[in-house]
């Protein structure tokens, strides 16, 4: 709210603490001296929620080495080996590939508020939690919003998006490619990405929980702008989030009328501090991007393609156990999401109270449902360094003590079985 909305609302003269506030802060006593604060000891997790995943020891050690400047000679050849180790990742050649520095929420807003100018028209899906979110980002850019509908749990249909298309005209179209709220997958990324170009649309892709996970190709299946969280498949802390666009939208950002509404996320200046120039924008995250780096090296050695086919063959034993134990998931096959399982809550069971006594329990994490799924399923990742054997295992043995614990009819043996027949 501006200041003259404020006043007019309180009156003529600019708020004021209240007395009883005044009162309290006269009252309170000095702080004699500093807090007391014991050591850091987190509890150690074993990481199945929808991220942060577990973090590779490497990445670890990485983000324990010394820190030089952002603008050091050392740090400049490192930043060049991130971009190269992103495109390999995005599968991209596309030169402005970048980690910004923030959450995977930053580089969201990065795509969407540099893309979408003020009087563009967006077109999201309505099928998840994360597309609300682009919708949200878009209106603050000063973009129009239209949708393109479909059931939380299914994936665009891509009739349905041409539908949109001539009913709207849009010039930008986004879609999240691993919807994290509802388990799903959407396939026919190349169909979507060419009904809007035969619209002249750019098409701005969510990537968080598919890069490194599932298979994601940016250059082939068109998609113009790609945004995504470290934490997820590439089992790296947040701090430093993958972003890549193509020629066609960095022409857009760069022949803007008007500067995007966040200087910080403005990509025509971060372009002179990860262009060829260098040049100073801000202070980058320097253990983060040593952690990315070291991420992005590990996904490097293992391969791209080799590291999807792990996680589809980790999270497809996670699934027939599940499915043994006698649970139902909550995506259907064809779109089921492997780095990321949905699994329904059974009747009379508090999704809660089970994720509460895994943690109390198991030191494990899995995480409940968001929005029109709150209460209904449970989320559990398979993700980077957590999609594991052994994760799996001790995952299904503790899940199941948790449903026994309620009353719940669950044969844990069988989905152990399940799980081993699958490995």
């Amino acid at each position: 709210m501006k200041t003259d909305e404020v006043i007019s609302v309180v009156g003529t003269e600019p708020c004021q603490p209240s007395r009883d506030l005044m009162t309290v802060r006269e009252e309170s006593p000095a702080m004699d001296g500093p807090p007391t604060v014991e050591e850091l000891t987190p509890p150690e997790r074993t990481l199945m929620g929808p991220g942060p995943s577990d973090v590779h020891p490497r990445v670890l050690k990485a983000m324990s080495t010394p820190l030089v400047g952002h603008l050091d000679p050392s740090f400049i050849d490192i930043m060049n080996e991130v971009q190269e180790l992103l495109r390999y990742t995005f599968r991209t050649d596309n030169q402005w590939t970048i980690p910004v520095s923030g959450t995977g929420s930053a580089a969201m807003e990065a795509a969407v508020g540099n893309v979408v100018e003020p009087g563009d028209t967006m077109l999201v899906p309505s099928n998840g939690y994360f597309g609300d979110r682009m919708a949200d980002m878009a209106r603050r850019a000063g973009g129009e919003v239209v949708t393109v509908d479909a059931p939380w749990g299914r994936p665009l249909d891509p009739a349905a998006v041409a539908d949109a298309f001539d009913e709207h005209s849009p010039d930008v179209f986004g879609f999240v490619h691993a919807e994290t709220s509802t388990g799903v997958l959407q396939p026919s990324v190349s169909e979507l990405t060419d009904i809007a170009h035969e619209n002249d649309a750019l098409v701005i892709a969510d990537t968080v929980t598919s890069i490194g996970g599932v298979e994601l190709r940016v250059d082939e299946w068109g998609v113009d702008v790609a945004y995504a969280g470290p934490q997820k498949c590439l089992s790296c802390p947040p701090g430093a989030s993958p972003l890549t666009l193509n020629d066609d939208a960095m022409d857009k950002v760069l022949s803007r009328e008007e500067d995007p509404r966040s200087w910080y996320l403005d990509i025509s200046l971060l372009e002179g501090y990860w262009g060829e120039e260098r040049a100073y924008h801000h202070t980058a995250p320097i253990t983060n991007v040593y952690a990315l780096r070291e991420a992005l090296r590990l996904v490097a050695e293992e391969g791209i393609e080799s590291r999807w086919d792990r996680h589809r063959r980790v999270a497809s034993a996670l699934k027939a156990g599940v499915e043994g134990m006698g649970l139902e998931m909550n995506a259907p096959e064809e779109f089921w999401l492997p780095s990321l399982n949905t699994v329904r809550v059974p009747g009379g069971v508090d999704d809660g109270a089970v994720i509460q006594y895994l943690l109390d329990e198991y030191d494990l994490e899995i995480a409940s449902g968001l929005g029109a799924l709150s209460g209904d399923i449970w989320r559990i990742g398979c993700m980077g360094h957590s999609a594991r054997r052994k994760n799996v295992s001790y995952l299904l043995a503790a899940l199941g003590d948790a449903l026994t614990e309620q009353g719940a009819a669950v044969d844990v043996d069988a989905g152990l079985a399940a799980m081993s027949e699958r490995f």
